[in-house]
């Protein structure tokens, strides 16, 4: 005998999600191109058909604790071989981008982030700490652009580290690790009561230790599902851009955890001071590699943004979440350079200002992260270690029985 299900469409849902990207939703027709296409969709079960059902239909609880919507790595195919142009991967984007903003609590800011109404409170803030820190610092050692006896210019007589930037960024650090933590709670136990274990012949269940390296080995180090979805030159340098992008941000989190480590350990070990005291000059170790990561950056947001400017509409559109995250990154990586040139050059006033404005989107950056598109660095990787362990894996990803699990 069948199973009734009472189905109860959440309209609202269907509205919001046409707003953050899914406006096609009502144009597809069921015929399944999509699922056939996708390279990175599983032979059971699979997407995006049936999130367009789901859509169509308001079925918001189904959706936002679909473990699928993070699977899909946005190559576009879907939406390019879609015989109605109803872009299903803008509808799963629109989907991930409506989940960044319900997933976790305070959602006030979840609001913010999703509207460019809302810039203006989001940059508002960090904007008002740091001008209050500078006016206070200003009035104490009496010039808004202090210079040292020799006349250098050194940001920590305006921003001291030990009692302004450190504090607040570790408070921000914690409270954006609190949130991310019951972010990813809420996760899992949202594919726990909607993800079944879909392990195929062959497959031999891994240890979740066994999921958690094989995902940051493959997926997080080498890029292997979004080398995957390659199939133009344009994804080719999508690809390539994310990869360098990545490595750019961890050659600058490396030296900021050099900096932080000798800086407050020398307070204990008086060897590790020298090791991270600034302004470094050029040619220490950990400024160059602050450069190269410079450089890595501007290449990888470079590379991503000539990709969306010339993507072609009709596999897929750039939404706002999409801008904010590139433009903060610029602002973030230009303001970092760009105070390094002008404290080089001796312009006080230009390199203090940019120097503020680099304090104000790096807070933007990290502060904002688990409802930002750049949280899908946690939310992806929990959902790819996730679908791992319980078998939910492209079906021509290969596997072997050596106990080492994964070959792609």
């Amino acid at each position: 005998m069948s199973k009734t299900i009472k189905i109860e469409p959440n309209l609202q849902f269907v509205k919001e999600l046409q707003e953050v990207g899914g406006a096609d939703l009502k144009k597809c027709y069921q015929c399944a191109t999509c699922s056939v296409a996708c390279p990175m969709s599983p032979a059971d079960n699979p997407y995006p058909r049936k999130e367009m059902v789901w859509a169509q239909w308001g079925l918001k609880d189904k959706l936002v604790n679909d473990i699928d919507i993070w699977l899909c790595h946005n190559c576009g195919t879907c939406s390019e071989l879609c015989p109605r142009g109803a872009k299903p991967g803008d509808l799963l984007a629109a989907l991930r981008n409506m989940t960044y903003r319900k997933l976790v609590k305070p959602a006030i800011i979840g609001e913010w982030m999703s509207s460019p109404k809302h810039l203006p409170i989001l940059a508002g803030i960090p904007m008002a700490i740091f001008a209050f820190i500078w006016m206070i610092r200003a009035a104490l050692v009496g010039s808004f652009f202090p210079l040292t006896e020799d006349g250098k210019i050194v940001y920590g007589n305006l921003f001291p580290g030990d009692f302004t930037i450190d504090p607040l960024f570790g408070l921000v650090a914690i409270f954006v690790a609190i949130c991310f933590g019951l972010g990813v709670k809420n996760m899992i136990d949202g594919f726990k009561a909607n993800v079944t274990e879909t392990f195929v012949i062959g497959y031999k269940k891994p240890t979740l230790k066994d999921a958690i390296i094989a995902t940051i080995k493959y997926d997080v180090l080498q890029h292997s599902r979004f080398k995957n979805c390659v199939d133009s030159p344009a994804d080719e340098e999508r690809v390539k851009g994310h990869q360098i992008l990545f490595y750019g941000f961890v050659a600058c989190a490396i030296v900021t955890s050099i900096v932080a480590v000798a800086h407050w350990g020398g307070k204990v070990i008086p060897l590790l001071a020298p090791v991270g005291h600034t302004p470094m000059p050029l040619w220490h170790p950990v400024k160059i590699l602050a450069n190269v990561g410079a450089v890595l950056l501007v290449t990888g947001l470079t590379l991503l943004t000539r990709r969306r400017l010339n993507s072609d509409t009709k596999k897929s559109v750039s939404n706002y979440y999409d801008w904010y995250l590139l433009g903060v990154i610029w602002v973030v990586t230009l303001t970092g350079i760009g105070a390094q040139i002008f404290r080089l050059a001796g312009v006080a006033p230009l390199a203090f200002f940019t120097y503020y404005l680099h304090l104000v989107s790096i807070f933007m950056l990290i502060a904002y992260l688990p409802w930002s598109k750049l949280g899908h660095l946690v939310y992806r990787t929990t959902a790819l270690i996730y679908a791992r362990y319980i078998g939910r894996l492209p079906i021509d990803e290969k596997l072997i029985e050596d106990d080492k699990i994964f070959v792609i």
